[in-house]
């Protein structure tokens, strides 16, 4: 599971800049530098992860997301469309369309 929320955490920065870091991972998981660097060593140990120099500055490590790390998210991703059609397996299209928007948008505003 921790290396899940790592991998979603990465994705995530990598998705609103070009290079995800430690420091990004801490804010999307709301821990503490050395916290979340514990859980990004321990992904990269892994296989999920891999550290960069950064191609702005040299002096500033990033995060890139492994083939390995990839396939995890795809995973963790389908698991999580898996129970959202169990959970909601009775509702409406429209009804299962509709809370499907508002989860996403709950998301989003969390992660600012």
């Amino acid at each position: 599971m921790q290396h899940i929320q790592v991998v979603e955490a990465v994705a995530a920065a990598l998705r609103s800049d070009a290079e995800a870091t430690v420091t990004d991972v801490a804010e999307q998981l709301g821990l503490d530098h050395s916290g979340a660097s514990r859980m990004v060593r321990d992904a990269v140990a892994a296989g999920y992860l891999s550290r960069d120099a950064s191609t702005h500055d040299r002096r500033r490590v990033v995060l890139q997301l492994t083939g390995s790390g990839q396939e995890l998210l795809a995973a963790s991703h389908d698991w999580q469309r898996q129970c959202f059609a169990q959970l909601t397996a009775t509702w409406s299209e429209g009804d299962r369309h509709r809370f499907a928007v508002y989860l996403h948008r709950l998301a989003g505003e969390m992660i600012r």
